[in-house]
């Protein structure tokens, strides 16, 4: 996994310096917070660079309830489920903040692609999305919503977050709603989770306001919610505190 990780961000690199290069001189569209960049339903055949600020990507439901499907943020693409020649759009992409893009035609990126050497990497490198999709899918049916929403802050972690030597801080504002349509359970159970994580010493908030993780003591609780009694931790300590012992072994509502 770790060097499965290490290809994915190589390729992520080279790929946003071949875009770089390719947009360098295109026009820049500013979407302002809260709005769309396009919407389920509409025929869009760009690809879209990411110069700054935070898209996500939602789906609705027939009852109107959304799903969270990802976070992208400077420097990285989306809107690539055109190159399936669909037409139109399955998901509705939203700008977090105020984000500045850069639009790539379809054929153009498929030509700079192959310009520079990279289509074989990006189809690794969407095969890897697949499968983190999958893993979503499996944790649904699989995971209780406590644990998801570890793993959903960890995810969130290694994508966005800046990492100093014990934690990281995932510096984009994502709100109790946001991680709920992301969990797939309600708000108030995502507020009662958090409150529990950062009891436990497992997240913190800094100063910016930024949900900070302790990547370390998350895993480790995870671990231990996930194997019971017959996974031990790395850090002793950590899992010899009353505090967690007590959570771990409490029924959830």
């Amino acid at each position: 996994m770790i060097e499965q990780t290490f290809r994915v961000d190589g390729f992520k690199e080279q790929l946003r310096e071949s875009l770089q290069r390719e947009t360098l001189n295109s026009r820049a569209v500013t979407i302002v917070r809260h709005g769309n960049v396009y919407t389920c339903g509409d025929q869009d055949e760009m690809v879209y660079f990411i110069k700054s600020g935070k898209i996500k990507l939602l789906m609705l439901s027939p009852e109107g309830k959304e799903c969270l499907l990802a976070i992208h943020s400077a420097g990285d693409v989306f809107g690539e489920l055109c190159l399936s020649g669909s037409g139109s759009r399955l998901e509705t992409a939203t700008a977090m903040e105020e984000s500045i893009l850069r639009t790539i035609p379809r054929s153009q990126f498929l030509a700079r692609l192959d310009r520079d050497s990279l289509l074989e990497g990006f189809v690794r490198y969407l095969a890897v999305r697949i499968a983190d999709q999958q893993q979503v899918i499996a944790n649904l049916v699989t995971v209780d919503s406590e644990q998801r929403l570890g793993k959903t802050l960890l995810e969130l972690a290694r994508t966005l977050g800046k990492t100093d030597q014990q934690s990281t801080s995932i510096e984009v504002k994502i709100s109790h709603n946001e991680l709920s349509e992301m969990v797939g359970t309600t708000r108030p159970r995502i507020s009662l989770f958090l409150q529990r994580f950062r009891n436990l010493g497992l997240i913190d908030t800094n100063l910016d306001r930024f949900l900070v993780v302790k990547g370390k003591k998350l895993t480790d609780y995870l671990a231990l919610r996930e194997g019971g009694h017959a996974s031990a931790p790395r850090d002793n300590s950590f899992r010899n505190r009353p505090a967690i012992r007590k959570a771990l072994f409490a029924k959830q509502a």
